[in-house]
């Protein structure tokens, strides 16, 4: 699915089984397109720089923090699913941006700083990547939750190739996900790997078939997740990521407070009184 949004106005005039219409890119147009799932529930936010292959500019990034932080406050968000073009997902970062850049200025500015603010997201993020997922691309895609590719998708790690190496987190978060050797080979190589190999590899959640659309199955995910409490679902996620970063002993201590402390909660009660009395619960999110 190429650069699409969800227009309010349509959605009880779509055919079945079609969430979204074609949106083309224009000048005037921003570089994030925000949309939302015919439900509601669901943030939408796709990355609009289609003859850069969705490159990801310092300017492209501001835009697509700003919209996370919109989404994390909106409580009728209650999952975000970002995406780029079926050709792209995004080619990574923008090199016209950087090859003029000294250490000095990268090193007092910071420079991909702003890209670590993702991790401050507490709603859950959803990745739908069909195409390229290639340097900075395929490290924005690991800093999500979860991650949805299909076939086509194409992940690497080529900055070997330009002089650099990863970074943005495509030496640490691929480590952890895919191992040593295999995140050696990559960084080295600058190794492609398709949707299916990610899928084996464990740096995707699901590959979906080539007749499945990737966005819509992403949005899918995003409604179940948005279909339970969010202060569980809110825990999880924290447990998860700090699984990644924590020694196993404090890890299960931090994962065992957080289990207790669901107990003060209205969902709990209402979630385990539903389950015995056999109807679906409705949560209050409190």
């Amino acid at each position: 699915m190429l650069l699409t949004r969800t227009l309010p106005a349509l959605r009880s005039t779509a055919p079945a089984g079609r969430l979204y219409l074609r949106a083309m890119s224009t000048s005037t147009e921003p570089l994030v397109l925000s949309s939302r799932s015919p439900n509601n529930s669901v943030a939408i936010l796709t990355l609009n720089r289609p003859k850069a292959l969705n490159a990801l500019s310092s300017p492209l990034f501001d835009q697509l923090n700003a919209e996370l932080e919109k989404a994390d406050e909106d409580d009728s968000v209650r999952a975000i699913v970002i995406t780029g073009s079926e050709k792209a997902f995004a080619a990574g970062a923008d090199i016209k941006e950087m090859k003029d850049k000294e250490f000095a200025e990268v090193y007092k500015r910071n420079f991909l700083g702003t890209w670590t603010k993702i991790k401050d997201i507490r709603k859950p993020i959803v990745g739908a990547v069909s195409g390229f997922a290639l340097g900075g691309g395929c490290e924005l895609a690991m800093s999500l939750d979860l991650l949805i590719c299909n076939s086509r998708a194409v992940f690497a790690q080529p900055e070997i190739t330009l002089g650099i190496i990863p970074g943005a987190g495509g030496t640490q978060r691929l480590t952890g996900l895919i191992g040593k050797a295999r995140a050696m080979d990559m960084v080295l190589t600058g190794r492609k790997i398709d949707g299916k190999t990610a899928e084996a590899w464990g740096l995707v959640s699901r590959c979906v078939g080539d007749e499945e659309n990737v966005v819509e199955e992403a949005v899918k995910v995003g409604e179940t997740i948005a279909s339970f409490g969010r202060v569980a679902v809110q825990a999880g996620k924290e447990a998860v990521n700090a699984s990644l970063e924590l020694p196993l002993d404090q890890g299960l201590r931090l994962e065992r407070r957080l289990f207790q402390s669901l107990f003060a909660t209205q969902d709990q009660k209402e979630g385990m009184g539903a389950f015995a009395e056999k109807r679906k619960p409705t949560w209050g999110d409190k």
